[in-house]
């Protein structure tokens, strides 16, 4: 059984089906496909993506981040700009400081060890590097290198049939982008192989708690009618991404069956963001940013924590709606009425960068009172001062080259990370090192809440490698749990 189709659990169930396990992928949004995929920003603002939330500051002040996340077969990688970047070595470093995470011959977790999952990773998407720059990358460069930084061609899952049309958030026309819908869930899917039920809302984990260690022992879920539906499994991975597999995981009494155990505790724990930032430059040219595959290039110069501490993408800008709603004045003020208006009448001639910071996982996932997903932020002075820097930087990148004015949006992420971390310490995390819950035993957890600490890059890749790694555990049966 598996909760959730995205870069985690679409990839295991996908495998493991592919290699003659019997599998059910239970999905909460629809499932939609290359034939319904249109530029028409409302309409998969509504179908393919979660209602927009955020997380808000733990002690009343700070700075609240937004979140954005998908909501249908495949998840975040239907709507994402593909960017397939592996780790740095610095990333690993972080990850056994943060949970003690070893890998296969018992040295701290490193490279070596998730290598030939990103290989095979890499190899099914078709990873290519894109050269292709087009002009709105031709107006920044200039500023990147009056600043002593460079941009470099991005590593993109994407095949020859991309139009580069921009229309990468609301799902690919072409299919040319990959991800888990079209890569790994529609061939096992299509060959009658993999069980997928699209539009269940999973309610919980059926836990046995009458023998010596809690037992998973399958789900209760809604079904599109809104029955309530129960399903047994030998195995239940919980892949409802970084927001929502803590809220799962609590809300079918993981830490009440644990006697509030450490592990248990870090259910929700730990939560990092990859806080963005889009900034925006208006040049006297025609641009034209949004008809491009949105992340074109990158500039690295920065990826360290000693350097900085961010990284810059170009190039690229929010279609109409969301740049008109996220669009703030140079005090950090949501832009309104006449202003607003001359601003969208130059639309065409803004390009934007996507600053993202390396953060220290120290926000929280928790249910509420009535059960409902909540979210706090908590940012350090140092992810404060990355923050500000990363922002200083990437205006003054625009204004170099030659932007008349630059505008931003507050702080948003498609980056969350961390909510349910893997590591060997079960003092310091809430899954093991082969993404078992240290508490409930046949609960796994492979989605993107198993990252110990916040990736300095795109994080999609990496989670797919280590839902690679799980599902090749999961299939050589070392476990037991197969009979």
């Amino acid at each position: 059984m598996v909760v959730g189709s995205g870069a985690g659990g679409g990839l295991i169930a996908g495998e493991l089906a592919a290699r003659g396990r019997r599998v059910l992928l239970l999905e909460v949004g629809e499932h939609r496909t290359a034939a319904d995929f249109v530029r028409w920003e409302a309409k998969a603002n509504r179908d393919l993506w979660w209602p927009v939330t955020r997380a808000v500051p733990a002690l009343g002040g700070g700075q609240a981040v937004t979140l954005f996340r998908g909501r249908n077969v495949g998840g975040g990688t239907t709507i994402n700009t593909k960017v397939g970047l592996r780790a740095h070595s610095e990333d690993f470093e972080k990850w056994f400081a943060a949970s003690g995470l070893l890998g296969g011959g018992g040295e701290p977790f490193g490279e070596a060890d998730i290598a030939p999952y990103y290989e095979r990773v890499e190899a099914a998407l078709g990873i290519r590097k894109r050269t292709d720059w087009q002009q709105c990358v031709a107006t920044v460069e200039p500023g990147f290198a009056a600043l002593g930084a460079t941009l470099e061609p991005v590593d993109s899952y994407t095949d020859a049939n991309c139009m580069r049309c921009g229309s990468c958030l609301q799902g690919c026309p072409t299919n040319a982008g990959k991800g888990t819908l079209n890569v790994y869930i529609h061939p096992p899917w299509a060959s009658g192989q993999l069980e997928l039920r699209a539009g269940c809302e999973v309610r919980r984990v059926l836990i046995d708690g009458s023998g010596e260690r809690p037992r998973a022992s399958g789900v209760e879920f809604l079904d599109p009618s809104g029955e309530s539906q129960r399903v047994e499994a030998d195995v239940v991975v919980a892949a409802a991404g970084t927001l929502g597999t803590p809220g799962l995981l609590l809300r079918s009494g993981v830490v009440q069956l644990a006697g509030d155990s450490p592990s248990a505790a870090a259910i929700g724990a730990n939560l990092g963001f990859h806080p963005s930032r889009l900034v925006f430059g208006l040049f006297d040219e025609i641009q034209d940013a949004h008809r491009v595959y949105p992340i074109t290039a990158h500039c690295m110069t920065h990826q360290r924590d000693a350097d900085g501490g961010f990284i810059v993408e170009a190039s690229t800008i929010m279609d109409p709606i969301a740049f008109a709603t996220a669009v703030c004045d140079e005090q950090g003020a949501p832009l309104w009425g006449q202003e607003l208006v001359d601003v969208m009448r130059d639309y065409r001639r803004f390009t934007g960068l996507l600053v993202m910071i390396n953060d220290e996982n120290n926000g929280r996932a928790y249910v509420d009172e009535h059960g409902h997903d909540r979210y706090a932020s908590n940012f350090a002075p140092s992810e404060v001062e990355r923050i500000d820097a990363g922002l200083a930087f990437t205006r003054n990148v625009l204004t170099a080259a030659g932007a008349r004015r630059v505008l931003a949006t507050q702080l948003f992420t498609t980056h969350v990370q961390g909510s349910c971390r893997m590591g060997s310490d079960p003092a310091r995390a809430a899954v093991d090192a082969n993404c078992e819950s240290y508490d409930v035993a046949g609960l796994f957890v492979g989605d993107g809440s198993l990252v110990p600490r916040t990736l300095s890059v795109n994080p999609s890749l990496t989670i797919m490698a280590l839902a690679l790694r799980l599902a090749d555990h999961l299939d050589g049966a070392t476990h037991g749990y197969f009979g």
